[in-house]
This record gives C-alpha cells, sequence and structure tokens, in this order.
C-alpha cells in the first residue's frame, strides 16, 4: 500500500479517536523545515545503503523467533523465544505498555491470557517471520500491510476493540518478561486529550493491582498539555506513587520547549518526576506531526530544568544523531536505546555516557527480544560485561532509587 493511502488511514484513525491532526495548520518559523525534511529522506537512504557494513555485520532473522540462532536464545517446545543463558543480568525495562482501550472503550480483559502476543508490529505472525535485520531502525522491518495492520488496529482500540490488544495483557507480558529475563517493566500510559474514555492511567493501575503484579510493573502517568487540569493531575498521580510521567510530542501534538510546558516540567521536578519524552521522528506517524519532535525543540527544557531528569526516547528514533548531541551536552539526558540499529548502539556507547543508556523495549509494538538481543551483542566482549549490567539494570536503579524490591 502506499504512503498516500496510508496517510488516509492513519488520519481516519486519528479522527476516529478524536484527535485532529492539524494537517492545514501553519507552521511556525523555523519549527519545520525543508532541510528538516530532506534530513529523514537522508537518514532512510544512508541506512539503506550502510546496513550490515557496521562492526557487528549482517544480522538478518526469520522473525523474534529467528533470534534462537543467537547463543543467548532459544525456542522451548511451543516455538516461542526464551533467553537460556543464566549469565544474562536480569533487566529492567524502562518503556513499556499495555493493551489500549479508549475513546468507546472496547471490552478489553487486561488479566486474560492467550496462547501467544501479537505485537503490533508482529514479526512472527507468519512461519517463517518476517526478516528481522538488526541493523536498522525496527520499524523499517515491517511491511507496508504491517504498518496498515496497526493503523487500523489503533483505530479499532477505540471502537469496535483490537484483536492485538486483547492479547497485550498483563499475563502475557509477564509470561514474556519471564522468557526474557526481564525482572521488572514501567508501564506509560498517555493521555489523548480525547473528549471521553482517555483514562488508560487509571485502568492499567486497577488492572496491575488486581493481578497482584505491583512488584514486577510500575504504572507511570501522562497528562495532556493544555489541560487545566494537568498539574494536579500530575500531583494525584505523583502521591499514588507514580515516578515517571510519559510526554508524547507527535501525539499529544506540541512543541517540548513550549513556554506552556515549563509549568508542567517545574511541577515534575518539584514532585521528584522523571519526564520520559518520546523522541524524535519514527517515521511512520503522520507527517504532519513531524514537526513536534525535532530534536532542537527539546533543548530548552533540558537547559531550563537540570535537576530534572528526561529520557529521550528512542535515543530520537531516526534523528538520533541530533538527540546524541544533545545527550552529550547536558546531564539530564539519558537514552531509551529502544528501537536503534546496533551500529547506533554502537555509537551511542562509544559516544555518551554510558551510565544514561537505558533498555526499553516499546511492548507490545515489538517483542522484548528484538531490544534485547542488541544490547546482547554489543556487549558480547568480556570486557564490557559491567557496561551490559549498566544498561540492562544498573543505571536505572540509579534513576529510580527505592522503585524496586531488588
Amino acid at each position: 500500500m502506499d504512503t498516500y493511502r496510508r496517510q488516509f488511514l492513519v488520519g481516519g484513525g486519528a479522527a476516529a479517536l478524536g484527535l485532529s491532526l492539524g494537517g492545514c495548520d501553519s507552521v511556525p518559523a523555523g519549527r519545520y523545515t525543508e532541510a528538516d525534511i530532506a534530513l529523514l529522506a537522508k537518514q532512510r537512504d544512508l541506512e539503506a545503503k550502510t546496513k550490515g557494513q557496521g562492526p557487528y555485520g549482517r544480522q538478518l532473522y526469520a522473525g523474534y523467533r529467528g533470534l534462537a540462532e543467537l547463543p543467548w536464545f532459544d525456542l522451548d517446545n511451543h516455538g516461542n523465544l526464551q533467553c537460556t543463558d543464566e549469565d544474562v543480568p536480569y533487566s529492567i525495562d524502562v518503556h513499556c505498555h499495555l493493551g489500549m482501550s479508549v475513546l468507546f472503550r472496547p471490552n478489553l480483559d487486561l488479566l486474560a491470557e492467550t496462547p501467544r502476543v501479537k505485537h503490533l508490529l508482529d514479526c512472527d505472525a507468519t512461519n517463517p517471520g518476517c526478516p528481522l535485520d538488526l541493523d536498522i531502525y525496527i520499524n523499517g522491518n515491517f511491511s507496508d500491510q504491517a504498518l496498515d495492520d496497526l493503523t487500523m488496529s489503533t483505530v479499532a482500540q477505540g471502537v469496535w476493540g483490537s484483536q492485538f490488544a486483547k492479547t497485550q495483557t498483563i499475563p502475557n507480558l509477564l509470561r514474556e518478561m519471564d522468557s526474557m529475563r526481564v525482572q521488572h517493566a514501567m508501564l506509560l500510559p498517555i493521555k489523548l486529550g480525547i473528549p471521553f474514555g482517555d483514562q488508560l492511567e487509571q485502568d492499567w493501575c486497577n488492572a496491575v493491582s488486581a493481578g497482584a503484579a505491583d512488584p514486577q510493573l510500575h504504572v507511570g502517568l501522562s497528562v495532556y498539555p493544555g489541560d487545566p487540569d494537568a498539574i494536579s493531575d500530575m500531583r494525584q498521580a505523583a502521591a499514588r506513587g507514580g515516578r515517571i510521567i510519559k510526554l508524547h510530542p507527535t501525539v499529544q501534538r506540541f512543541y517540548p520547549d513550549e513556554p506552556a510546558l515549563m509549568e508542567l516540567y517545574a511541577e515534575a521536578q518539584a514532585l521528584g518526576l522523571v519526564v520520559f519524552f518520546h523522541g524524535g521522528r519514527a517515521g511512520i506517524e503522520p507527517e504532519s506531526s513531524h514537526r513536534f519532535a525535532m530534536p532542537r525543540h527539546y533543548e530548552a527544557a533540558l537547559a531550563e530544568y537540570p535537576d530534572l531528569q528526561f529520557i529521550l526516547g528512542h535515543a530520537g528514533a531516526r534523528d538520533s544523531e541530533a538527540m546524541i548531541a544533545l545527550a552529550r551536552r547536558y546531564d539530564n539526558a539519558w537514552l531509551g536505546i529502544h528501537g536503534q540499529s546496533l551500529t547506533m548502539l554502537e555509537t551511542m556507547i562509544q559516544s555518551t555516557d554510558s551510565d544514561r543508556l537505558l533498555f526499553g523495549t516499546d511492548w507490545p509494538f515489538y517483542h522484548l527480544g528484538a531490544s534485547l538481543a542488541k544490547v546482547l551483542l554489543t556487549t558480547e566482549l568480556s570486557s564490557r560485561r559491567t557496561l551490559r549490567q549498566k544498561i540492562l539494570r544498573d543505571n536505572a536503579l540509579r534513576l529510580f532509587p527505592g522503585l524496586w524490591q531488588v
């Protein structure tokens, strides 16, 4: 399916969820330029030309199950991927979600268990699985049809119910965590700003509590920029123990350096929260939202609030070079490594403070093993075993002291 049809579907999905794409509003000068557009195209072209030529060579597998070719993994009796190497540290995943039911709130039992997870980008939907190249940005592995399925699943989460979301439940996440030696995960809800049914945080908190999963799963919080109740909502969430706030410039459609956002950052700092930003352009979101996520728009927050810790999710996605540069300049910038290629992860290891690299998977978009495999490959040398421990576990423990019983 071509790009124009996908944009149509994305627009329809946003409309169904009550979200305005705002494609016809004017873009303030300097916010998004022809040079920015060209930079994204250049990144894609360069990645296509150089994949497999980095320090780890060609790393291509037949789906998530195909990662069993690597020495740390195997398949169980049901054909599910398992991390079988007991020397792999138990990890902490700072970037997870659950299945979503919003707007009309179609039925979704977050405590149900199903035989397999249908990841939103499901590389094991076929046998053999889709070609999974670890040396490109992860969403570049998926076909037009898979991206269209993602779009329709997004619509379904707010209208008639998603068959994908019905598998993205707490028992299924815990089962996958156990198979991948992931000990704890942070669940990051997002406030969508829709007129009703916008209560992922409450739903996830209730489900985690009902499933007695609190020791392993921590539910963060989110507010919608511009909501008059945002500050009071932050305080309530912090009072119940929330430690991390998710803000998503491309979904919530805001520039991270807008003056109106500074009040939110000040309150987050006062409450002792950590801000988790979706960072950069992933390349599969509506083009009209790309302008909000340019790395330069994040700098004012980092500069104005040096005591507030920010996680830059996806390490800037397809804008990683500029986001890595921010992490080098600001000690309060942490890089979530999810999605990046092996070559780019190596660049982060060599050029940034490895004490501020954080393991994350973006489950249920992808299997946990896709992110874990990249960390294990880049830390395979015995001289990097301390680095492996930091990325998978210790850095998160320092950022969130006292949160988990370890």
